[in-house]
């Protein structure tokens, strides 16, 4: 099979994975680009390092992470001109991710010009979700004039986990409901239906949600009037405390569960109000979703905090037991992918190692018929 280079820009790092077939030929993370004393002082010189220290013999593409496809995008599309303008015009719904991905499609397109470079999109999975997930209800002639709808993220995220759940419980992808948590530094949660996105916690923009390392997820939006109005904070200030400065960060000073976990433990109140806040959020959303769904086969968590994070399994799911969810202590403090629900739960719990990064590599092989 032929090999695929996966290029994943984030807003200051750059992942990338060579494939050949289902084998990883190489593999790497270029980080800190841009800070003081960091790495690459941009992305074009970070992807420029790491096209220049692989051996691509027999390339056969490129597959892109690009984070946001608005409305135009449903599907992974080769790249032309035409699509880069296309993502290019999204930047305003994703100014912190779309330029990043952008850097490194023109710079490996410039480096492999005869090689297909394929754009998959983040919020494309999501684009099954009803018009009624999807709308927000303020003025719709607004709405529509500036983009404002739900397009959620990490879609190629729940795209192969829920995928990987029906094959770890051997059953009929569309035929499962599934709820997928995807649990990081970012973090978000997604009903999937037959395999179609039909609820997900992010909305326009990867702030709603879940509580998650630094972003505060969902808050009453009176909270951004009365602190420009009280405080005197613009509206940059407001933004950069809702995105950088909130969630876990923002409530104990930390944005690594890890460390929040760790101070819990040693009685520190303010980490575990963090952790309370932090369960309390991804419990409603589980029931929210047990409710859109009517009935729910599977629930799967993935990402760094879902899949190493014992305690937030437990808690999460914990007095959910009439609904037929549990938790069974013993599988859910052993590692990889496994099921941590005792055996005859009528809903399945799982953990998944996530891998964007293949899932990416999957459907640039599908665009270019590979």
């Amino acid at each position: 099979m032929s090999r695929i280079l996966v290029l994943n820009c984030g807003s200051s790092s750059v992942k990338y994975r060579l494939y050949d077939g289902d084998e990883i030929r190489a593999k790497g993370t270029v980080e800190r680009i841009g800070e003081p004393g960091g790495g690459p002082g941009d992305h074009e010189s970070a992807v420029r390092q790491i096209i220049d220290g692989l051996d691509l013999t027999g390339l056969a593409g490129v597959g892109h992470r690009v984070v946001h496809g608005g409305r135009k995008f449903s599907a992974p599309v080769r790249i032309d001109d035409k699509v880069l303008a296309a993502i290019e015009d999204l930047v305003p719904l994703a100014p912190l991710h779309n330029p990043a991905n952008l850097a490194g499609i023109r710079v490996a397109r410039e480096a492999l010009p005869d090689t297909p470079q394929v754009a998959v999109f983040d919020t494309a999975f999501h684009h099954t979700l009803p018009e009624a997930a999807a709308t927000y209800a303020i003025d719709r002639d607004l709405a529509e004039r500036y983009g404002v709808r739900r397009y959620g993220f990490h879609g190629t995220s729940h795209a192969y986990v829920s995928r990987r759940t029906a094959e770890l419980l051997d059953r009929p992808y569309g035929e499962l409901n599934i709820i997928t948590l995807h649990l990081g530094n970012g973090a978000s949660a997604c009903a999937v239906q037959g395999g179609r996105s039909v609820a997900t916690s992010m909305g326009m923009s990867p702030l709603e949600g879940l509580v998650m390392g630094t972003r505060s997820g969902d808050l009453d939006p009176t909270i951004i009037f009365h602190l420009r109005r009280e405080a005197g904070m613009g509206v940059d200030d407001i933004d950069d405390l809702l995105n950088h400065r909130s969630g876990l960060l923002g409530l104990t000073g930390v944005n690594d569960m890890r460390e929040v976990l760790a101070r819990r433990d040693a009685g520190d109140p303010a980490a575990a109000l963090a952790f309370d806040v932090y369960r309390r959020r991804l419990t409603g959303y589980v029931g929210a979703y047990y409710a859109l769904l009517g009935r729910v086969d599977a629930i799967t968590f993935t990402a760094g905090v879902g899949e190493h994070a014992a305690p937030v399994r437990a808690a999460a799911l914990a007095g959910l037991e009439r609904l037929g969810i549990a938790v069974d202590p013993a599988r859910n403090a052993g590692s990889g992918d496994r099921v941590i629900s005792p055996d005859g739960a009528e809903v399945t719990v799982c953990v998944i190692g996530t891998d964007e990064e293949r899932e990416i590599a999957r459907q640039t092989r599908e665009v270019l018929n590979l």
